[in-house]
Parts: structure tokens; sequence; C-alpha cells
């Protein structure tokens, strides 16, 4: 008995009594933890797979091409176009390529060309590139082109300083078509200026047509937007450059013309309405370029790059 006794005590004295000072951990735990998160919002449930799958999908999903507010993406369509802008080094960002798409050699060269440019690859189904590009014939390849970068007409003449150069720039009036823009760019790049002046509305762009065009030069050939062309031609007068407008009834010709071997800007205006009337008054010079052929006009590429010519020659 007194060993059952002894065995009984020493089982009750080792038994472990109640933490002191618990901090109220054993309060916490009856509390409530607050009504239960939609399945959305729990993590590992079925719904919120789902709704994270969406949210990528909806980030990386580019805005619709509908002539929407400066600053969307612009989107080559179709094959041919595609592989072109592609070829010509195009800055773009993503290809989207159509799930189950026929491949032939351009959707392979694409695929290719986007791979080695390292730009995103994105495979979408049909009505998705449908969306996107508004029901167009997109033959299953899309091209995601940002914005441009465009300069600011001030950065122009300060690129020159640096360089310790006159500025010899090309400003823009009235031209629509961005394969002539593309041209001119091509043009400055070509005889050393130093940027082309376009007007910020009812003009052409840096589009993907234009780069193409520009043939790559646009990487290094800046392009600057004015919110007012003439105010901007004012401003580059106060700078001390001449401002030299072509036009088919100019009181000077071209080889006339000593203002070109200094700070100049050569403004060029539509083919069919030549220069506006604000800015051709603005002009220090009109100038015509004498034709013996007798064609009327010449448009805005070719006559930019005559009169670039013209400046360089009389530089170098």
């Amino acid at each position: 008995m007194a060993g059952n006794s002894q065995r009984r005590n020493r089982r009750t004295s080792n038994k472990k009594g109640a933490t002191v000072g618990s901090g109220g951990q054993r309060r916490r735990g009856l509390e409530g933890k607050g009504p239960t998160p939609p399945a959305s919002m729990r993590k590992g449930h079925k719904k919120n797979r789902v709704a994270n799958a969406q949210a990528k999908h909806a980030a990386r999903r580019p805005a619709p091409r509908r002539g929407g507010p400066k600053g969307t993406n612009e989107l080559v369509v179709g094959r041919n176009s595609v592989v072109e802008a592609l070829r010509e080094g195009v800055p773009a960002n993503t290809l989207y390529v159509q799930q189950f798409v026929d491949s032939d050699e351009r959707v392979r060269e694409a695929i290719q060309l986007a791979t080695e440019k390292g730009l995103n690859l994105m495979e979408a189904p049909r009505p998705e590139l449908d969306r996107m590009t508004n029901g167009l014939n997109h033959q299953g390849l899309v091209l995601s082109v940002p914005p441009y970068d465009y300069a600011h007409p001030e950065d122009l003449t300060a690129a020159a300083a640096d360089n310790g150069e006159d500025p010899l720039i090309v400003a823009l009036d009235g031209i629509t078509d961005p394969r002539n823009l593309g041209a001119v760019v091509r043009s400055v790049s070509a005889f050393g200026g130093h940027g082309v002046v376009v007007p910020e509305r009812r003009a052409a762009g840096m589009t993907a047509s234009a780069w193409k065009t520009s043939a790559g030069t646009a990487a290094r050939t800046p392009v600057a937007r004015a919110t007012n062309m003439t105010r901007m031609l004012e401003a580059y007068q106060k700078e001390g450059l001449l401002v030299v407008g072509l036009a088919a009834d100019g009181d000077v010709e071209l080889h006339e013309l000593d203002a070109l071997e200094g700070p100049v800007v050569i403004v060029v205006g539509s083919e069919g309405k030549g220069l506006s009337r604000l800015v051709g008054e603005t002009c220090d010079y009109r100038v015509r370029i004498p034709m013996p052929g007798g064609a009327e006009s010449l448009n805005a590429g070719v006559a930019a790059g005559v009169v670039l010519y013209e400046a360089a020659r009389r530089r170098a």
C-alpha cells in the first residue's frame, strides 16, 4: 500500500500546472477572426486562381486601336507588314501570334526575328486578335509598337551646340503622309542635319510606316513636336536661326541662298497647298528650287533632300 501511495503521489507531483503570464493568448484564441473572405480572395481556391489569371491577362492586353488618345500603342497588322517592320527594326515590344495558325515562311521568320530582338511573344486566340485589330485581316500576326518618344524643339539646337555646329533643322508644315516624314528623316540623317520638327496636330507622326521609310535612321535622328509651328519658328529666330521656306513662287533661287551656310531651319510645306499663310509670313526667305524639266512641284522628301544636299555642300 505504501508503494502504491508513493507512486500515486509521484505522478501527481509531476503533472504540469497552468502557465503563469500567458499574455492573453488564451483570450485571443477565443476571439473571432472576422468575416470569411470571398472565394476569389482565398489563396489556393479555384476562383482565386481564375481571378489571378484574368488579372495577368488584362495587364498584358494592349489598348484597342481606335485612333484613341495620344500614348496608345500602334498595331502593325498582317504577315507581310509585320515581317517588313521587323526587318526594318521598327521598335516593337510584343508579337502576337494566333493560336493554331497555319505557319508559313512569313510566320516563321516573324517569330525568329522577334526572338532575336528579344520581343515578347504572346499566343492569342483568333477572337482576341480580331478584337485588338477591330476586325482587320491580321492573318494571325499582330505587332505592337509603343508610342514614339518625341524630342522637344529646343533639344535639336542644344544638340548642335554640344557638337559645336550650326543647327541644320527641317520643319514640316502640313505634311500628313508618314512616308514623307520618314523620307525627310532619312535625308536629314544622310546630310548631317540635327533633326525634324512636326506640328502636334493635323500632321504625320512617327508611325511604323514612317519608321520603315526612314530605313532605321529614325533611331539616331530626333523628331520633335511643336504645339504651334509659327511660335516655334519665332523661337528659333530668337536663337539666331534663319527660317527658310520652300515655295514654288519664292523670291530667291536655291543656289543663291548663302543663309544655308549658317544656322538655319528649312520649312517644307505640303505638295498641294505649300506653306500655310502664317508660316510663310514668318519665313526670313522664301526659296524656290529651279526645275528645268518643267515639273510643278516635288514631294516633301525629295525637296528636303535637294536643299539639305546644298546645305551640306556649302558647309563642307
